[in-house]
């Protein structure tokens, strides 16, 4: 009992008086004592952090994704202008994109811990089957999270991958063809992809996340912490101890090490962007981002006809599989040394995705072409890094639209441009593509003299880019000028 002799603070004593006001009408009290004194057999251990760190993950997540969204615009001619100008112009942008990207690749990290971890200890067992399942659905919707938000910064490696990856859906049998223009919202990738990607994304996914991620706490609940692999997953036997304090504490400390790690991460490896989409490259080769790698090779080896066994059955039946191993495995017996199949063969999947991860990008290096065009498009990217931000290049549209109002000499070289097809690498009025670079701008400032002279007698480096001497007559060639520099 309290000694009433014994002064109060009187800040102590507001605190108090707010907290038991707040108790009496919200039940704040008692949230607090079903969150807090939770019991776990054997006590608290480090193994038992990776669910706690994912849900801190996901709501950086979400403030994050909600910051980079004031600026984002979902289609397809404005989605990339608004990352770059996120990117290089507001500030702490780069950093905060930086956050979420490497936010997602380290949410799949800490799923694939967790999974591991559950599996390894045999924490499915014991009535805890729709856990498990609710865990599983949980992995698969923050996959579906990293592969929707991967198309929406809109430059060449998003749309590439994407495109490859909507393409797999036309193997899935009877409804493959019309799974992929669902997803697409036609038979080409373009602004409906890239509004419905955005909406699955940000709306969507999250909703279903939000609802699955409160089923799987409750769950977790409701059958109680599993404890070490010694434990009977039934009746636990061995002494708990409370979430609170040491987990709680085990708990904040990773979670701690996890922002240190982002956050140097962003600041000083910052997540690059690269050039604008280019559906008409067809030099550009996709690769997925790290975790979709393994599945990336494993498409290699199945083809023509039997493209559906590699790409649908085997997949399927491995997730089904997954799903159903508490069905499968349901003897009480949680040691995974006394579960030799089980683990065995858990551990064997595991490392043949690592395994195939791997071999894609030794292919990647041991291929010749490849490897230069990958090369090719790392410096194209950092290219694109260095250079200041440039808004929709509507004045030279504008400037190129109604030339031959202004310079009739300037009209007659638009047609050598689209004649000799400039275009193809320099895009629509000069605005560049991934092919080749920009000529509206500091290309179209330089003088008619050094202009005619670059047309007819490339540099080495214009000829590494495949830039052939312009061999027109010197009449078109002085219009074709004209043109060049009246996108200045």
């Amino acid at each position: 009992m309290a000694d009433a002799s014994k002064p109060v603070h009187p800040y102590a004593s507001r605190w108090h008086r707010l907290y038991h006001w707040l108790d009496r009408r919200t039940g704040i009290g008692s949230l607090l004592h079903e969150a807090l004194d939770e019991p776990i057999p054997g006590g608290a251990r480090w193994a038992y952090v990776f669910g706690s760190v994912l849900l801190f993950l996901f709501i950086s997540q979400t403030v994050t994704g909600i910051f980079l969204s004031l600026y984002y615009v979902p289609s397809a001619d404005r989605a990339h202008t608004t990352v770059a100008y996120i990117v290089k112009e507001v500030t702490g942008g780069s950093f905060l994109r930086s956050l979420h990207a490497y936010g997602s690749s380290a949410v799949v990290i800490v799923v694939l811990l967790h999974l591991t971890q559950t599996y390894l200890y045999g924490a499915y067992k014991g009535r805890r089957e729709l856990l498990w399942i609710s865990g599983c659905v949980l992995f698969a919707l923050m996959l579906a999270m990293a592969f929707t938000g991967y198309l929406l910064p809109w430059d060449q490696k998003a749309y590439f991958a994407t495109t490859v990856g909507t393409n797999m859906a036309t193997d899935v049998p009877l409804i493959g063809t019309w799974l992929k223009r669902f997803m697409r919202g036609g038979n080409e990738m373009g602004t409906l992809t890239v509004s419905r990607f955005f909406v699955a994304h940000v709306f969507l996914i999250p909703a279903v996340l939000i609802g699955f991620i409160a089923a799987h706490v409750y769950l977790f609940r409701k059958a109680g912490a599993a404890g070490p692999p010694s434990e009977d997953p039934i009746h636990p036997r061995l002494p708990t101890q409370r979430f609170y304090p040491r987990q709680v504490v085990m708990d904040t400390i990773v979670a701690l090490l996890m922002i240190l790690v982002l956050g140097l991460l962003a600041h000083f490896a910052p997540t690059e962007l690269g050039p604008k989409a280019n559906p008409a490259d067809t030099q550009y080769v996709p690769r997925p981002e790290w975790y979709y790698l393994p599945i990336f090779q494993w498409l290699k080896y199945w083809r023509g006809p039997f493209a559906i066994i590699g790409i649908v059955v085997i997949p399927a039946l491995t997730a089904a599989l997954l799903v159903c191993v508490p069905f499968i495995d349901r003897r009480l017996q949680r040691r995974p040394w006394r579960r030799p199949i089980a683990v065995g063969a858990f551990l064997f999947i595991l490392a043949c995705f690592v395994a195939m991860g791997l071999m894609s990008v030794r292919d990647d290096q041991r291929d010749p072409s490849i490897a230069k065009q990958v090369a090719k498009q790392r410096e194209e990217t950092e290219q694109f890094m260095r250079e200041p931000f440039e808004p929709e290049p509507a004045i030279s549209s504008l400037t190129a639209a109604n030339v031959a109002l202004a310079d009739p000499l300037a009209a007659v070289g638009k047609k050598v441009y689209e004649s000799e097809s400039c275009d193809a690498c320099h895009g629509e009025n000069g605005i560049g593509t991934n092919a080749g670079p920009k000529l509206a701008g500091p290309t179209a400032q330089k003088s008619a003299e050094e202009l005619s002279n670059m047309l007819r007698h490339p540099t080495t480096k214009m000829i590494e880019g495949e830039m052939k001497p312009v061999d027109v007559s010197e009449e078109d060639l002085k219009a074709l000028v004209a043109y060049i520099r009246s996108l200045r």
